[in-house]
């Protein structure tokens, strides 16, 4: 009973003990309290979990004990292995993974990336000749975008990074869209706002892209929390570089999806260099999709040189990401055989030997003409006709887009808010002023009125 009243008196009602528990310690059973024996308590303790058989009991991990001191080496288990279901003459190796697709559909493969690849060479020389301001090619990177693409509804949301045209050309965007983007004319979607290549249309369920490296990994996976809420029986899919993964947001974006059991595939293409670095000066450990079980993320690496490969990772992902509401991480093995962009010189971080291999040894567009010849879909005539027509579809439209005049720059100032506030009113009306008295020195005639 004196232990029960001194520790009343030190944890009184000021530091925290009611008047409850005084009137609990000054029952009999606090008497107990006197005969308190500490060591005798630990001992027992100790014999009750003495074993390593013992199960830990700490909740932030899964795992046993044990009694030898070691760490984890990075390098200890073999590299995650890379699926692919056609080798490099586009033969099929294994025929229970052939997704047996209909002609038709592997033929819309072919044109979407080889179309793909036209237009991009055609915007890469209006930039060089100053056409436009800027441009990103996707050249060896085609059999990610539309294999994957392939896989999903047409109602799925795409978040992309800005190397992810080929997933609106399977969408059938037209490519009038694609040139007034880029060239910022009165056509233009995103009314000349943007920089090229940032692409976005709302029919198409493809979420506008932002530059800034990896902020659309935390916002997918808010959009794949709210399809989960709604039971939309949708996924949403996220597309980054490896580069892109080093960032701050890729973590937050793992971890949330993994915990709230969201219903999103993170699809990485690792094309080998980010903007200019080298894996090797990214990265220690096995890639990206090392990274996922870390997570509690399913993953899997695939041959992203191999439109099938991306296919069936793609569309399995999707299945089991919708049914059993959890994130997927496919990382795409490919190269960047272009510059990372028309600001890049890549001659400065790897040889043109390099570059030459995977242009002409294993390019994914080589690959699928391979297989397309072996099943007797496609020929060489056809091939040349193809070839011919893409290229004046991309002309036209490029010629098209050049003709057509810029928007109106009052159109700076729109589409924020529902109500113009009276601060940017007035700096409409300043613009208004200038361009009045000083437009003489603008080509206005090149904007839309």
């Amino acid at each position: 009973m004196a232990v029960a009243i001194s520790v009343a008196r030190v944890w009184g009602p000021r530091r925290g003990l009611g008047q409850a528990t005084l009137l609990l310690l000054r029952q009999p059973m606090a008497r107990g309290l006197a005969r308190f024996h500490p060591l005798r308590q630990q001992q027992q303790q100790q014999q009750q979990f003495s074993s390593l058989d013992d199960k830990p009991q700490f909740p932030g991990a899964s795992a046993e004990f044990v009694d030898k001191l070691e760490f984890i080496q990075p390098n200890v288990i073999s590299g995650i292995p890379i699926y692919r279901v056609m080798d490099r003459q586009g033969q099929i190796i294994n025929p229970s993974e052939d997704p047996n697709l209909p002609q038709e559909k592997v033929l819309k493969f072919y044109r979407s990336m080889t179309l793909l690849n036209t237009m991009d060479r055609i915007l890469y020389e209006s930039q060089r000749q100053g056409r436009i301001s800027f441009y990103m090619t996707n050249y060896g990177e085609e059999g990610t975008h539309v294999g994957s693409a392939a896989a999903l509804d047409s109602t799925d949301l795409v978040f992309g990074q800005y190397r992810e045209a080929g997933v609106l050309m399977y969408r059938d965007y037209p490519l009038e869209l694609f040139m007034a983007q880029c060239y910022g004319n009165v056509s233009d979607p995103g009314k000349g706002r943007q920089m090229p290549v940032h692409y976005g249309c709302n029919e198409r369920h493809f979420v506008t892209i932002s530059s800034p490296l990896a902020t659309q990994i935390p916002q997918a996976v808010g959009a794949a929390y709210a399809a989960k809420r709604a039971n939309a029986n949708r996924v949403v899919i996220c597309y980054f570089g490896e580069g892109a993964a080093s960032e701050g947001d890729a973590h937050a974006g793992f971890n949330f999806a993994a915990t709230l059991e969201c219903p999103i595939i993170f699809f990485c293409r690792n094309n080998g260099y980010a903007i200019s670095t080298p894996t090797s000066e990214q990265y220690r450990g096995d890639g990206i999709a090392a990274r996922g079980p870390g997570y509690g993320i399913m993953s899997i690496r695939v041959d992203g040189n191999d439109v099938f490969a991306v296919y069936n990772a793609t569309k399995e992902a999707r299945r089991r990401a919708v049914a059993e509401n959890q994130p997927f991480l496919i990382e795409a093995m490919t190269y960047r055989i272009g510059h990372h962009s028309t600001s890049d010189d890549s001659s400065a971080y790897r040889s043109v030997d390099e570059v030459n291999y995977w242009d002409k040894q294993d390019h994914p567009i080589s690959r699928l003409r391979l297989y397309l010849l072996s099943r007797g879909w496609w020929d060489e005539e056809q091939e040349k006709a193809w070839r011919k027509q893409s290229r004046k579809k991309v002309m036209e439209a490029f010629e098209q887009a050049e003709r057509k005049p810029k928007p109106s720059p009052y159109l700076l100032f729109s589409d924020v808010y529902q109500e113009m506030p009276t601060q940017l009113r007035k700096q409409q009306e300043s613009l208004a002023r200038h361009l009045q008295t000083y437009g003489e020195h603008y080509p206005l005639d090149h904007f839309d009125k």
